[in-house]
């Protein structure tokens, strides 16, 4: 079999360029890699595909390596003019950052928890202190002592028992989203042996200090298929499969209702729910079905008192609407309504106290909090009055309060948590997200939200934000974001690290397109499944609109999007390339059609409801006509930076590295095109705070490259 051989000719460019300053080094200097084509028919509904680079979906093959390998030092060589601009910007966007930082911490159980950060160090540290913050802080997880060693580090999920002894608490070192859950005392300080392996890192401690539920995932797909059971010192393989999910569509899940006084299992597909539940008090009992799953009906529930309450889209409520049932009898024919389904308005989730219910809604774009008393004597929205920003409840896990604590920022405003007394009406800033820039001044930039229309007529809203002194005058660089997938909505929100951006002359937007929810759920079906490609003409249409309007041009125009964001962006360079001068595709879903047919790939099954079924004619066909892998073709395609994580659980890093290989072998522009594959991560890319400012540090290279910014 012929062998790649890009890598050794970049060694010999990297060892002959040490000779030379290489500041000025072009793209065109280096020669790119080329893929080796081996073709392999793919056939169903009676259609061919060859598809030539199949074979790049072997791990293992060190071909495979050896490819991803000679594109990271082809991009390396061919930036390497930028490096010195990369690491001030990294230095840049870190200043910025107050380094010592603290979250807000917040009671549970007796105890007040915070996260702190310490000076020079990449990773959280998860502290507590007992009955008040005067009291000696404990040391729960120093994640920057436990990362060491490891190319990548995460903790997640941890869970504290009802008696404060025992935290639980889940490891991942290799980015593939597969945890080890172990159990650490935290009089002790021991870390106790048993180890549970692959799981979603999260558990749920029942009342009795002794029993934990955890999720375990099936090691090929990963998805999240069995809920088990453990008793605290017995060996791991003792444990109790309570709950298995054998649709393979759903994934499960377990957690404690804020009262306390239940477990939930809960069974999630895109279109359906089901929930078990259990008295926390007894875990050795049965789980009792809560409703049974009916295609179409999606719900939450949350316990209070005598009842659990239901965030539902029972009987066509679109936008959802709230209604109740007894924990007697909790199947769907005894569910009566709380709040009536409203087609203007998104019931985005609820929070219960003791006194008060607090609703989270999406009117017209904006987030709202409304709060209302139990006994219907009061209620109120809290007062917003900007034009565009982002708005949500935080972290509520004391019952029996007034306090309402939520995070309020916009695209000129630094994120505060704010708590809110919900019977005085008064609230107080517990904490404003401190820019560490004496120069750095608020009033200095302007948000607005504008409207372009749609080829169908529909209007789609677009936050920008920009500093103050910018001309529409068409010259402007715009970085234009957008996603569009799963019902995510995209807020406006305010960051320290487009700051780089926008003092030098860039604007930011973010195109809401269909396929979020940002215009409630009917926004989001109208960008799913055989409407998908609404999402895609949506986002061109505002390029469009942008362009028309002079915010920006063709030759001054940038997208930005990342893993179903990132097929977003492969679909409109196949549709409109000419609109953009440069793209940044991060971690794409880009093989649309090959992975939906694999269900041995991670999360594939899960995925049908809402990319549609490729087994079925109609779908594949559909399909077909947007993936972007499929439908790359001889043409001028825009400048190209592509991303992903060889470890990504995700989107398979093969798909990414198919789709630049196939980009090389058809494109006829001599733009630039590159594939950085980040060979110790997955999906979320570098683990540590500030290694991530370092891969935003390229992103933002490559376009201030394009725009002549770097000198």
């Amino acid at each position: 079999m012929k062998q790649l051989i890009p890598v050794l000719a970049l060694s010999f460019i990297f060892a002959s360029s040490c000779k030379t300053d290489n500041s000025n080094m072009k793209t065109k200097d280096i020669t790119s890699p080329t893929a080796e084509k081996q073709p392999k028919t793919l056939s169903i509904h009676e259609h061919d595909r060859v598809d030539n680079y199949y074979w790049m979906n072997d791990r293992e093959n060190p071909m495979v390596i050896d490819y991803l390998n000679a594109e990271n030092e082809y991009y390396a060589a061919s930036t390497a003019h930028t490096q010195e601009f990369q690491d001030s910007l990294f230095e840049e966007m870190k200043a910025r950052i107050k380094e010592d930082d603290t979250s807000v911490p917040y009671k549970l159980n007796g105890y007040w928890y915070q996260v702190k950060y310490e000076i020079g160090t990449d990773y959280p540290i998860y502290t507590r202190r007992k009955g008040s913050m005067d009291a000696e802080e404990e040391i729960m997880f120093d994640c920057n002592a436990m990362a060491k060693g490891h190319s990548y580090f995460n903790l997640a999920g941890i869970s504290v028992s009802p008696d404060n002894t025992y935290a639980a608490f889940g490891v991942d070192t290799v980015s593939r989203r597969k945890y080890t859950i172990q159990i650490k005392n935290l009089k002790t300080g021991e870390i106790l042996p048993e180890k549970i392996e692959t799981t979603t890192g999260g558990s749920t401690w029942a009342n009795d200090n002794q029993t934990l539920f955890y999720t375990r995932k099936d090691d090929q797909t990963l998805r999240s298929n069995q809920i088990f059971k453990h008793k605290l010192g017995n060996e791991v393989t003792e444990d109790l499969l309570v709950f298995e999910e054998t649709d393979e569509t759903f994934s499960t899940y377990i957690y404690k209702s804020k009262s306390k006084d239940y477990l939930i299992i809960g069974s999630s597909s895109t279109m359906s729910d089901e929930y078990q539940i259990l008295n926390a008090n007894t875990p050795d009992e049965n789980f009792k079905l809560f409703s049974k799953r009916r295609r179409g009906l999606e719900y939450d529930i949350a316990h209070y008192e005598s009842d659990f309450y239901i965030v539902t889209n029972k009987d066509d409520a679109q936008n959802f609407k709230l209604m109740k049932t007894p924990i007697s009898s909790t199947s769907e024919d005894n569910w009566e309504e709380v709040i009536p389904h409203r087609k203007d308005v998104l019931l985005e989730g609820i929070d219960i106290f003791k006194d008060y219910l607090v609703t989270s809604e999406r009117y017209n774009g904006l987030t709202r909090i409304r709060v209302q008393k139990w006994d219907n004597s009061d209620e109120y929205y809290l007062p917003f009055t900007s034009e565009t920003y982002t708005a949500r409840t935080t972290t509520n896990v004391d019952f029996d309060t007034d306090l309402l604590r939520y995070s309020y920022n916009a695209l000129t405003t630094p994120s505060s948590v704010i708590e809110f007394d919900m019977k005085q009406k008064t609230e107080t800033v517990l904490k404003e997200q401190e820019v560490k820039d004496p120069n750095f001044d608020k009033t200095n930039y302007l948000s607005e939200r504008i409207w372009a229309t749609a080829r169908d007529g529909k209007q789609i809203p677009v936050s920008i934000v920009y500093k103050k002194g910018i001309e529409r005058n068409g010259k402007n660089p715009l970085l234009q974001y957008g996603y569009g997938s799963y019902g995510a909505t995209m807020d406006p929100y305010f960051s320290t690290t487009r700051l780089s951006l926008l003092d030098r002359g860039f604007i930011y937007a973010i195109a809401h397109v269909r396929g979020g929810e940002y215009l409630g759920r009917e926004w989001y079906e109208d960008g799913k499944l055989l409407s998908k490609r609404n999402t895609f003409t949506d986002f061109i249409d505002v390029s469009s609109y942008l362009i028309e309007q002079k915010y920006t041009s063709p030759e001054h125009l940038y997208a930005m999007g990342g893993s179903a964001g990132g097929l977003l962006m492969g679909a409109v360079i196949n549709m409109a390339p000419e609109l953009y001068n440069g793209v940044i595709a991060a971690v794409p879903f880009v093989d649309v059609v090959t992975t939906m047919l694999d269900d041995t790939i991670p999360l594939t099954t899960g995925e049908y409801d809402e990319w549609g079924n490729p087994n079925e004619k109609e779908f594949y066909e559909y399909m077909l006509s947007y993936s972007p892998y499929d439908n790359v073709e001889p043409k001028a395609y825009p400048n190209l930076l592509v991303t992903t994580g060889l470890y990504d659980s995700q989107v398979q890093y093969w798909e990414p590295a198919k789709w630049v290989a196939k980009l090389r072998e058809l494109k006829t522009d001599t733009n630039k095109l590159f594939l950085e594959t980040n060979m110790d991560a997955g999906h979320g890319g570098a683990s540590g705070r500030f290694e991530a400012l370092k891969e935003l540090a390229k992103d933002y290279a490559f376009i201030f490259d394009l725009e002549h910014l770097i000198e």
